[in-house]
């Protein structure tokens, strides 16, 4: 068999014009794993609502971010490409989960080279039903309708993987080298508290507690509220943090249901209140800098903190096309072509 490897991130607009963005957030907004409510229910609020109200201040977003050459995601998502495909000697196409650069081009680009089994490796540390799960979900019903002599492996959630913690953990250190902060913020990206009930195979461990996170349970495969305190705890200890200078937190919520707490916004407001001039911040639940990063992050997250009487706010990277993340990746890659994709 010719193997042959398939990168999957979330996607982005077109252009960062309002019906570029307008047609990015139907298609994004519309997936049953992302707002996970009856169809009837979900044409309402995305159709009926959000696309009547939101795309314009989307558009406005997108365009502070937007780079020369295009969307950062897309750019440095091709970047990552680029370099592990001078690592391996296998091909290597990239696809998005929304927008133009779909799944199905993709492996269509792979199957062109002759490729017939795909390691498939969504770019999330974390499982989530809204990432992973809407990933891996598409690439069956493409395969089996589109592709069905290919044979599809995907990369499980790394989030606790040894080789990915010290990647993340240097990258962490390395940028926070000669500065003066008091406290590092871990933000990850919010969703719904439901989801992490549906997403529990136990059907009664995840309380979403004080507790059931820290307690061993099957559910934790699949539980991303557990995988990110798990990040933060696991890179703490590598890096030998001290308990009260650094915490957890959630960032672009949506609607009115419960979503995880707490809110990375109001937890960098706290903060500044509570007399904390100088933090940093750092968001595991990318590993390609985005909208959610350079603008939610580095530009609202910073204005809140000096409206908070904060001083200095160090927003860190992302691991982008990073050498020893890139290294990382070909590894695993290498790994998965050599053996059964079960030891990767």
């Amino acid at each position: 068999m010719k193997k042959g490897v398939l990168l999957v991130n979330l996607g982005s607009p077109d252009s960062p014009e309002p019906k570029d963005v307008k047609k990015y957030l139907g298609e994004f907004l519309m997936d049953e794993r992302v707002i996970d409510v009856p169809l009837w229910a979900r044409t309402l609020i995305v159709k009926g609502i959000i696309l009547n109200t939101r795309p314009k201040a989307s558009a406005a977003a997108y365009k502070k971010i937007w780079w020369e050459n295009g969307s950062p995601l897309i750019v440095l998502s091709e970047q990552l490409q680029e370099r592990i495909q001078q690592e391996v000697d296998y091909p290597v196409a990239l696809a998005m989960r929304y927008g133009s650069m779909t799944i199905k081009k993709g492996i269509q680009e792979l199957v062109d080279k002759g490729v017939d089994a795909v390691f498939l490796i969504p770019l999330y540390p974390q499982f989530a039903m809204a990432t992973t799960e809407t990933i891996l979900v598409l690439a069956e019903e493409i395969r089996q309708a589109h592709f069905p002599n290919i044979t599809i492996n995907s990369l499980p959630a790394f989030y606790n993987n040894s080789d990915y913690i010290n990647v993340l953990s240097d990258s962490i250190a390395r940028h926070l080298e000669g500065k003066n902060y008091e406290h590092l913020l871990f933000s990850y990206h919010g969703v719904p508290e439901r989801h992490i009930r549906k997403s529990d195979i136990t059907k009664s461990h995840c309380k979403i507690d004080g507790s059931c996170c820290a307690t061993p349970s099957p559910a934790h495969e699949f539980c991303y509220r557990h995988q990110c305190f798990e990040v933060t705890r696991l890179v703490a200890e590598k890096l030998g943090f001290a308990p009260g200078t650094y915490s957890s937190s959630f960032q672009s919520r949506l609607g009115f249901d419960p979503w995880l707490l707490p809110y990375t916004d109001r937890t960098i407001e706290r903060l500044g209140k509570e007399g904390i001039k100088n933090m940093a911040i750092v968001t595991p639940a990318f590993v390609s800098d985005c909208l959610e990063t350079l603008e939610e992050i580095a530009m609202e997250g910073e204005e809140i903190f000096h409206e908070m009487g904060g001083n200095e706010f160090t927003t860190i990277p992302c691991l982008n096309a990073d050498k020893p993340w890139v290294d990382l990746l070909a590894k695993w890659i290498n790994n998965w072509a050599t053996s059964e994709p079960e030891t990767v």
